[in-house]
């Protein structure tokens, strides 16, 4: 009896130590993020694709036919310090409803959090070492040429306005880090200079105490408007060696185009 009441209190004392040096238990969290597309409000699905008309800024009147974009190193950063972040990357298809959700290779303590995402890759990453993206979308890659690296959109389809002739004429908005050349057409030789015209998004503080779902949705309409009113006219093909027509992408890119939807608990 003795030897149960001296085994009773150890255990009590462990217990009681236990409990007060080790830190406190937590819990951690996947993030479920869910990527949605609209022009000024109205939601793009696939059904619009070649069906539905839009108006940009500038008065032109278009259809899309391919909106397929790469976002990557989502992180969550804390008012400490900490920094969470997997390294991943997500290659969106909208019209064949491709990674529309996605979830990044890391769990997160519960806590408030800074969260942000990149267009595209940055120069670090941009290095051609995604066996996965060089066959996607028909080669995600880009030429070295014009400087090599992946495409950060392939945005596509026909415009039209009061003047076009003949009536639609196809538009092919890409965008991949600037390349300048000597000389054009690009050739061998020609490349100047590269610039990094990928950019962070911050969708603000968003506090993580459930399996959550994160809504980050791409207002397209953004793309041809501000702070450059975009003229399809003027600028509707062979822009991937157009170093003026890639800053003004990021400019435009980096201004509103991205945005927080709605956070919500996860949904199994």
């Amino acid at each position: 009896m003795k030897k149960i009441a001296f085994l009773f209190t150890v255990s009590v004392l462990l217990a009681s130590c236990s409990n007060g040096n080790d830190p406190a238990p937590y819990q951690t969290f996947p993030v479920h993020f869910v990527f949605s597309q609209n022009w000024d409000g109205a939601d793009i699905q696939n059904a619009n694709f070649d069906v539905t008309t839009y108006t940009t800024a500038h008065g032109e009147t278009l259809t899309l036919s391919k909106l397929v974009y790469l976002i990557s190193d989502i992180t969550f950063t804390s008012s400490t310090g900490e920094v969470y972040t997997a390294g991943d990357y997500n290659l969106v298809n909208v019209r064949d409803g491709q990674n529309l959700h996605f979830i990044p290779d890391v769990e997160i303590p519960e806590g408030s959090y800074t969260v942000t995402f990149r267009f595209g890759f940055n120069d670090e990453d941009n290095d051609m070492n995604h066996p996965d993206l060089n066959s996607a979308d028909g080669g995600w890659n880009v030429p070295d040429m014009l400087g090599g690296g992946y495409h950060y959109m392939r945005m596509e389809g026909k415009y039209t306005n009061s003047t076009t002739v003949p009536a639609e004429i196809n538009f092919q908005y890409h965008t991949i880090r600037a390349n300048k050349h000597s000389s054009l057409p690009p050739g061998p030789g020609t490349l100047e200079l590269t610039q990094d015209t990928s950019f962070e998004v911050n969708l603000g503080e968003i506090t993580i105490t459930d399996d959550l779902e994160i809504e980050v949705k791409m207002n397209v309409a953004e793309w041809f408007k501000n702070p450059n009113t975009w003229d399809l006219t003027q600028l509707y093909t062979t822009l991937m060696p157009n170093f003026n027509a890639q800053i003004m992408m990021n400019q435009n890119g980096s201004n509103g185009v991205f945005s927080l939807g709605s956070v919500a608990p996860h949904d199994d």
